[in-house]
């Protein structure tokens, strides 16, 4: 089947087929300009997974390049990406990996302030200034498990939770994108 319409493209047209990217496969198993489609009856169209993995790569590096810098920066660079990202995948009709993509920039921010606050004493004063209790905020800041670990345990939710980080200016896909449905 593909040689046909190779073919036809190629002499009738006269286009030129690019064989890399050119398949002939069910709808879910291939991406078109970073979309894909589910597998149910009713195929709904989703972001593909190379490109979640692409835009996860690019906050993973605008987060070692933050490090050294405040939390309102931080989010300040990473506001346009997830803007204009959304922006684009607003088409998107299954919501499941916005939820799990903000969750983790969450978690990620966490982290980052986790790595920030070094000493136990540090990260103890922040987390009860955060709002926890001085006995839990001594227990977790010296637990002996790494930020990255903190940064997902219920006490730095609880402490920094999503109404924090939306406080604070960042941007959240799963709004922009029920706010973008809506307006269409």
């Amino acid at each position: 089947m593909m040689s046909g319409i190779r073919t036809f493209l190629e002499d009738a047209l006269k286009l030129r087929v690019n064989a890399e990217k050119s398949a002939v496969a069910r709808p879910w198993e291939r991406k078109f300009l970073g979309f894909s489609f589910t597998r149910h009856r009713e195929s709904r169209l989703k972001i593909a997974p190379a490109s979640v993995q692409r835009l996860t790569q690019k906050v993973r590096d605008m987060m070692r390049a933050g490090r050294g810098r405040s939390l309102a920066h931080t989010i300040e660079d990473l506001n346009p990406l997830l803007r204009g990202w959304i922006n684009y995948f607003r088409l998107t009709e299954t919501k499941g990996v916005l939820e799990e993509l903000d969750s983790w920039m969450r978690r990620r921010l966490r982290c980052l302030l986790g790595r920030q606050w070094k000493r136990a004493a540090t990260r103890a004063r922040k987390l009860r200034a955060l709002g926890l209790n001085a006995a839990r905020a001594r227990l977790s800041a010296g637990n002996g498990y790494g930020p990255w670990w903190n940064a997902g345990a219920s006490h730095m939710n609880l402490a920094l939770p999503a109404k924090y980080f939306t406080a604070k200016g960042l941007v959240s896909l799963m709004g922009t994108h029920q706010r973008l449905q809506s307006l269409s």
